[in-house]
């Protein structure tokens, strides 16, 4: 009885956040499952391909579209001077404008724009990364170097902001802050840096702190993940030397793990399944963990993951599937399917991201909708697919939109997509564009 109680109630706290499965209110989606609950969605692509519904211009970014009833908010960045080179040992300095902006989801006009001045001094500066995240009339926007805003979705008005450098003194990670804000009830979880704050606690609605915890050189980029099991609801936080279980409402630790991925890329988010965790990164680090929670949540390594074998992600968040974890190897570019048992690889393809022999870091973000999934891939593609234990089928493809950015020499898209409205919402450094998937 506890247990269902406090689901429920967990659930309602969440569905007064967050309006309908129909929305993509934040990144990977309303419980951020990487799940499109949608009816009426095409099974396969037509001949001709997919409606083309607007496109619209905007300026540079990785950040991904979040999309609620009508409204659409995506953050870019509008250069003014300085050379952007994509350098991954060194940083870019250019100086320009972080925007927030709103869009009809019917036509593509802008209703509403924000806007403040932000110098970037970070690799791979193409602007800002953090998808916005909007709950309850509000949206949250993270900017690459670290200006944490609270603005009214309606007009865009502030309500309230943070500056992680001056609050908390905490440096811009080497790739810019990638932590997509989570908010759950009243409650906003960042990840922020500085002494004693990898990880803060704010009211949404008024900016209060409520919290602070965890200590670590490097801030790390994945973002604050909540999971619940056997009826404790646990905040997750990997930065680049641990992966951490808090108590989401004092930020005491539960439990720590220690992960540590090459070049302090803790980038994607762990996966559950049941009991068990799904935690993987470059430099060979992945493991599967078993969760428990007798007295207190504890967790411990079932198995890591060994070079050409498992699964090793980075850019894109895998996709667990009963026994099956799926996504693309950050070693090789190559899509390929887990077996969680033991961590043995069931089969590899590069037919999803059309990667060459060097292509590492190819990425294709995964979306499942009933028993097919969606591929948006760094070449701009949609792919609707069949995904199994057994093998990788491709249903339809569909080129979306032009890779306009720059990866160890040849050209990317590596935004994630959201999925509302019947419909897919995507953006390279030049426009966003609204793809009728509609039966």
């Amino acid at each position: 009885m506890p247990v269902r109680i406090l689901s429920a109630v967990t659930l309602l706290l969440f569905s007064s956040s967050f309006a309908t499965a129909e929305n993509w209110p934040q990144w990977l989606g309303p419980d951020r499952a990487s799940i499109w609950n949608a009816s009426g969605i095409v099974d396969s692509f037509p001949k001709q391909g997919l409606k083309v519904e607007w496109r619209v211009p905007v300026g540079l970014g990785y950040s991904g579209p979040a999309v609620v009833d009508d409204k659409v908010y995506l953050m870019d960045y509008i250069k003014k001077s300085g050379e952007l080179v994509n350098n991954p040992g060194g940083t870019s300095k250019i100086k320009g404008k972080e925007r927030v902006l709103c869009f009809s989801a019917k036509t593509g006009k802008v209703l509403w724009e924000h806007s403040y001045h932000s110098p970037y001094d970070i690799s791979y500066a193409a602007g800002p990364r953090c998808t916005p995240t909007v709950a309850d009339g509000k949206v949250y926007t993270l900017g690459a170097e670290g200006n944490l805003i609270c603005l009214n979705a309606d007009n865009g008005n502030v309500i309230w902001s943070k500056d992680f450098k001056t609050d908390y003194n905490a440096k811009t990670p080497f790739w810019g802050h990638a932590a997509s804000p989570l908010v759950e009830g009243d409650t906003l979880y960042c990840l922020v840096g500085g002494k004693g704050s990898i990880a803060v606690a704010f009211d949404k609605n008024t900016g209060k702190e409520l919290w602070r915890s965890l200590d670590n050189k490097e801030t790390g980029y994945c973002p604050p993940t909540m999971i619940t099991h056997k009826g404790t609801r646990q905040l997750l936080i990997w930065h680049p030397t641990s992966l951490n279980s808090l108590n989401p409402k004092t930020g005491k630790v539960f439990w720590t793990i220690p992960l540590k991925p090459g070049y302090g890329m803790s980038v994607t988010v762990p996966r559950q399944q049941g009991d068990f965790l799904y935690v993987s990164a470059i430099g060979d680090e992945a493991a599967w963990i078993h969760l428990e929670n007798d007295s207190k949540p504890t967790a411990e390594v079932v198995w890591k993951g060994k070079t050409r074998s498992a699964l090793f992600c980075c850019n894109s968040t895998p996709f667990i599937e009963g026994n099956t974890i799926y996504g693309c190897d950050i070693n090789s570019g190559e899509f390929m399917a887990v077996n969680l048992k033991d961590g043995k690889r069931l089969w590899t393809t590069k037919k999803v991201t059309n990667a060459g022999r060097r292509d590492r870091h190819a990425t294709a973000f995964i979306v499942k909708h009933n028993d097919q999934y969606f591929l948006f891939t760094e070449k701009g593609d949609l792919i609707l697919a069949s995904l199994s234990p057994t093998g990788y089928k491709e249903i339809s493809r569909f080129h979306v939109l032009e890779p306009t950015n720059e990866a160890f020499g040849r050209q990317v898209v590596w935004s994630h997509p959201a999925f509302a409205n019947k419909s897919l919402f995507a953006r390279n450094d030049k426009e966003l564009v609204r793809v009728s998937l509609q039966k």
